[in-house]
């Protein structure tokens, strides 16, 4: 293999880097500096994060629907921000680049300063929370803006000046507490300020007017509620001329009690700040039959991870939360709590999504357990792999547990595609995973490779060869032709499965700023072929194999790897041929031919940038324009 690696040519600078590089130094159009994401991470950078809650805001990532904390709608844009009760502290920035945001929710924190008026620019806000903090200055008039708004929570804090009147043109305005500040002046006695919206200004004692203990100075004194007087005893002959009146109102009075718990509990629930789980039969399909998955109730599933708690966290991505968890029968079970936007008609769809994961049984394959749906919860209930995922293993093991070995690792790269070639040519409609890393590959008690987190992405129909898409996934895992344009295909797969092979022979990550350091690749397909060019393929193999491997197994797996990331969709071999290949099957056959046609595609292109290098960098097959996408 490396006799066939040419010369000592100067490696061109990756193209991914020079793209780095250009987001940096130059204003890029909105597909490429993704302006939403930009906004989160200057909030980021803003915020002092005792806790890490903010650690998965990463800006390498394709967009910040990925991250946690963050809900995005079907176009990828950012429609919901979760960051209450987090220990936060520091000062808002301006976020009027959310255009779309629904839902901004940082209340329980420490944050200081100003209300920006900036605020008033996301006039698609339906609740403001940000009560319980530090906030100082006024009430920005610019949330009379806010046409949409339904919650507004500002108490708790020290705010001052008067309450804008702008607020009073905020006609869908259900809630609205200004409670524990220090505002003064006169409340704005027009507009939605009515009976009918909870309102609450109390612990301001500069305010006055309607809500308050006081009035306003020139204006009527508030008359006292009329006094409560015992009704007087019946004489004999009142007693059966009242009697109707007396039925009647122990009737008012009956319905009155069994109404006032409704009544309460739907105060309660829109009232109520913290996060409040119910387990309300949601609506089924009788025609979808969900075989032998069980359907677990909520509060099994909180009973089993500790309603929740953040102490049984295994992981976080795109889909959500999965945490640990011990059923009532002492089994340990992995759930996934989703985290979605709901549409109307979202529990059908649920339910036939979950049918089709439940079909794809293969002993490389995550194996769904059950379930749970609510009209606020979708709940993915797994076994617990005893040995996490491949990413823990290679990068976040304790110094006293033993590296993956060779064997195992060659292992896992056998496993994982046959798990990845039962989706593609098994399942009908097909599944195309979308997010194929080495954390997406767990390893069970015997470190037998299982792939996880199949078919939460959108299932393809077999008559589709794409659909478009937000895309997800982090850079260095995901094909160019998949970023360039948002359609996924199974190739993109088969692109993301070579990456994971190079993380297994490596130990590295796909994409990891570090390698600057030392004048390298960031990307580590890049990387690899740079290495390769050098003649140092010593170097590529994990450091933590001390040198126990077998040289032309490594080769083998580099060969595979390179054949799944080449430039082209269509020159990438499917997932089957992969495993043909994996098993000695046609490796070298198709690594030869490969090799002609680089030959090929040096001999005519002659163009000054390109190197006379056998292995090509993994964008050089793509034009300029084409390198244009998600952040």
């Amino acid at each position: 293999m490396a006799a066939s690696m040419g010369g000592e040519a100067a490696r061109p600078w990756s193209p991914w880097l020079v793209v780095l590089l250009l987001v940096v130094m130059n204003p890029l159009p909105r597909v490429l500096a993704n302006t939403e994401g930009d906004a989160l991470h200057n909030l980021r950078i803003n915020l002092n994060d005792p806790n890490n809650v903010l650690q998965s805001w990463d800006p390498t990532l394709v967009n910040p629907c990925t991250w946690f904390h963050v809900t995005c709608n079907n176009d990828n844009s950012v429609i919901r921000v979760d960051l209450g009760n987090a220990n936060l502290s520091g000062q808002l920035v301006p976020l009027g680049q959310l255009k779309n945001l629904q839902y901004l929710e940082l209340y329980s924190n420490n944050i200081s300063g100003a209300i920006l008026s900036d605020l008033g620019n996301l006039t698609n806000l339906v609740s403001l929370d940000l009560y319980l903090n530090n906030f100082t200055g006024g009430i920005p008039g610019s949330l009379g803006n806010l046409s949409k708004l339904r919650f507004l929570r500002l108490n708790n804090n020290s705010l001052t000046g008067t309450i804008p009147k702008s607020l009073t043109n905020v006609n869908d305005l259900q809630v609205l507490d200004l409670s524990n500040n220090n505002l003064s002046g006169e409340v704005p006695s027009s507009g939605s300020f009515s009976l009918f919206t909870p309102i609450s200004f109390a612990n301001n004692p500069l305010l006055c007017g309607p809500g308050t203990t006081k009035p306003c100075p020139g204006s009527p004194p508030f008359s006292p509620p009329p006094p409560f007087n015992p009704p007087a005893p019946l004489s004999q002959g009142s007693r059966a001329s009242s009697t109707g009146a007396v039925a009647g109102g122990v009737a008012a009075g009956a319905a009155l009690l069994f109404a006032a718990p409704a009544i309460g509990f739907a105060w309660w629930r829109r009232r109520k700040p913290q996060e409040h789980f119910f387990d309300v039969p949601a609506e089924e399909d009788p025609e979808v039959h969900l075989g032998q998955l069980k359907r677990f109730s909520l509060r099994e599933l909180q009973v089993a991870t500790d309603t929740f708690s953040n102490r049984n966290i295994l992981g976080r991505g795109g889909f959500g939360k999965v945490y640990k968890g011990r059923l009532a029968d002492g089994s340990l079970v992995a759930v996934k709590r989703l985290k979605e936007e709901r549409t109307p008609g979202g529990e059908l769809q649920f339910q036939t999504e979950v049918e089709m994961i439940s079909m794809a049984v293969h002993r490389n394959l995550l194996r769904l357990r059950g379930f749970c749906m609510t009209p606020t919860e979708r709940l993915l209930v797994y076994p617990y792999m005893a040995n996490g995922s491949v990413a823990s293993c290679l990068r976040e093991r304790l110094p006293t547990e033993p590296p993956l070995g060779w064997p195992t690792r060659r292992r896992i790269a056998l496993g994982s595609a046959r798990g990845l070639s039962y989706l593609h040519d098994h399942c009908d409609p097909k599944i195309i995973h979308r997010d194929v890393k080495a954390a997406n590959i767990l390893l069970d008690e015997e470190f037998e490779a299982v792939v996880g987190d199949f078919g939460l992405a959108k299932l393809m129909d077999y008559k589709d060869t794409h659909v478009t898409t937000a895309v997800r996934g982090t850079i260095g895992h995901i094909a160019p032709e998949y970023l360039s344009t948002g359609k996924s295909s199974e190739k993109t797969d088969v692109f993301g499965y070579g990456i994971m092979l190079l993380e297994l022979i490596t130990g590295q990550r796909a994409f990891d700023l570090a390698r600057l350091a030392n004048d390298d690749d960031v990307m580590l397909l890049d990387w690899v072929k740079g290495l390769l060019k050098d003649k140092r393929l010593e170097m590529l193999v994990d450091p933590d194999l001390q040198n126990n491997y077998i040289e032309t197994e490594v080769e083998s797996l580099i060969q595979v790897a390179l054949l799944c990331t080449q430039g082209s969709p269509m020159e990438r071999p499917k997932m089957s041929e992969v495993v043909r290949m994996l098993e000695g099957d046609g490796l070298s056959e198709r690594w030869e031919e490969w090799q002609k046609v680089e030959v090929d595609h040096q001999e005519v292109d002659t163009a000054p940038h390109r190197n006379s290098e056998w292995i090509l960098d993994s964008t050089d097959d793509l034009h300029a324009v084409e390198l244009s996408g998600p952040r």
